[in-house]
C-alpha cells in the first residue's frame, strides 16, 4: 500500500481494520474545524451566562426563568459535546468506543431534555394567556422544579434503555477500527422518534396554536370595546402586557428551536441518512447545535433583564454582598 493511501486512513499501522478518512479538501476542513468550534465556545459562554444570571439574582427565580435555566443548562452541555463532534469531522474516531457510546448517549440526552423543557415552556405561556386568573395558583416555583426534574430523569431513563446493549458492549457494531456508531433495533428506533420528536413537537404546537388564537382573539376584544361588559371581562381575564411579551418572546424560541432539529429529525425519521454526502451532513449537525447558541441571543435581544445581568457579571458586580437582590425587571 503506498503512502498517499496510508495517509487517508483514521490509523495507518492497522492497515488491514482501520477506517479510512473523509476526503475533503483542507480549507474547507479548517473551516468546519474553526466554525463548530468557535460556536461551541460561544455556546458554553453565553449559557453559563444565563445560569448564573437566573441562578444568582432572587428576582429572576420565577417558574418561566426556571424553565429558561433548565433549557440553558442542557444547552450549554450541548456546547461542550460539540467539542467531541469535531473529532468526527474527517471521519474519524479517535477516543475510544466507551467515549464513543457516552458522546450519543449524552446527546440523546440533552436534545430529549432540551426537548421536554420545550413542552413545559409551551404549557406555561398556555396557561398564562389562555388562564391567566389561575396562572400563578397553578404554576409555582416547587412545581416548576419537580416537572424539570421528571422531565431529565425520564431523559436519562428512556435513553438508558434504548442504549442498553450499546452501553453494555461499546463498540460491538463498529465495522473498523477508528468508527463511532451505535445501532438500535426498529423498535427502539421507532420509540425514540415518537418519544423524543413527534409527540413533543405536536403537543408544542398544538399550544402555541391555541395561544396564538387566543392572544389574537383578546388583542381584537380589546380593540373593539364592543361593550362595557367586554371590556369589563377583558380588564379582569385578558393575559397581561408583560405574560404576552413573554408568550412572544418564547414562541421565538420554540420556531428557531423547530426550525434547527426538524431538518435532523426528519432525515432521521425518512430513514435517508445514508444519502447524505459529509457536507451536508456536518451542515445538519451544526444547525441542530447551533440552535443552543441562539438562545441566549434571543433572551439578549428580547429581556432587559437579561441585559443588566451580563452587565453586572462582566464588570463583577456581582461579587458585591447585596448584588442577589438588585432589580431586574
Amino acid at each position: 500500500m503506498s503512502s498517499f493511501d496510508e495517509d487517508e486512513l483514521c490509523f495507518p499501522q492497522l492497515l488491514n481494520s482501520s477506517c479510512r478518512k473523509t476526503t475533503r479538501p483542507y480549507f474547507e476542513s479548517m473551516v468546519i474545524i474553526s466554525v463548530m468550534s468557535f460556536i461551541s465556545i460561544v455556546t458554553v459562554i453565553l449559557n453559563m451566562l444565563v445560569i448564573i444570571s437566573i441562578s444568582h439574582f432572587r428576582q429572576l427565580h420565577t417558574p418561566t426563568n426556571l424553565l429558561l435555566l433548565s433549557l440553558a443548562v442542557s444547552d450549554c452541555i450541548m456546547g461542550l459535546i460539540m467539542l467531541l463532534q469535531i473529532d468526527l469531522i474527517d471521519g474519524c474516531w479517535f477516543s475510544g468506543d466507551i467515549i464513543c457510546v457516552v458522546f450519543y448517549a449524552m446527546g440523546s440526552m440533552i436534545t430529549s431534555a432540551s426537548i421536554g423543557t420545550m413542552v413545559l415552556i409551551s404549557v406555561d405561556r398556555y396557561l398564562a394567556i389562555c388562564d391567566p386568573l389561575h396562572y400563578f395558583t397553578k404554576v409555582t416555583v416547587k412545581r416548576i422544579n419537580i416537572c424539570v426534574c421528571l422531565c431529565w430523569m425520564f431523559s436519562v431513563l428512556v435513553h438508558c434503555l434504548i442504549l442498553k446493549d450499546n452501553l453494555k458492549n461499546p463498540g460491538r457494531y463498529i465495522t473498523c477500527v477508528g468508527q463511532c456508531v451505535i445501532t438500535l433495533d426498529s423498535a427502539s428506533g421507532l420509540a425514540d422518534s415518537i418519544l423524543s420528536f413527534i409527540i413533543p413537537v405536536t403537543i408544542i404546537v398544538v399550544l402555541y396554536m391555541r395561544v396564538f388564537v387566543v392572544a389574537v382573539s383578546q388583542a381584537r376584544a380589546m380593540r373593539s370595546h364592543i361593550t362595557s361588559v367586554t371590556i369589563k371581562c377583558s380588564k379582569k381575564g385578558t393575559a397581561k402586557k408583560s405574560e404576552m411579551k413573554a408568550a412572544i418572546t418564547l414562541g421565538v424560541v420554540v420556531v428557531v428551536f423547530l426550525i434547527c432539529v426538524c431538518p435532523f429529525f426528519c432525515i432521521m425519521l425518512s430513514g435517508q441518512d445514508s444519502m447524505l454526502n459529509a457536507t451536508s451532513s456536518v451542515f445538519v449537525l451544526t444547525l441542530f447545535s447551533f440552535n443552543s447558541c441562539l438562545n441566549p441571543l434571543i433572551y439578549a435581544l428580547f429581556y432587559p433583564w437579561f441585559r443588566k445581568s451580563i452587565k453586572l457579571i462582566v464588570t463583577l458586580k456581582i461579587l458585591s454582598a447585596d448584588s442577589r437582590d438588585t432589580s431586574k425587571l
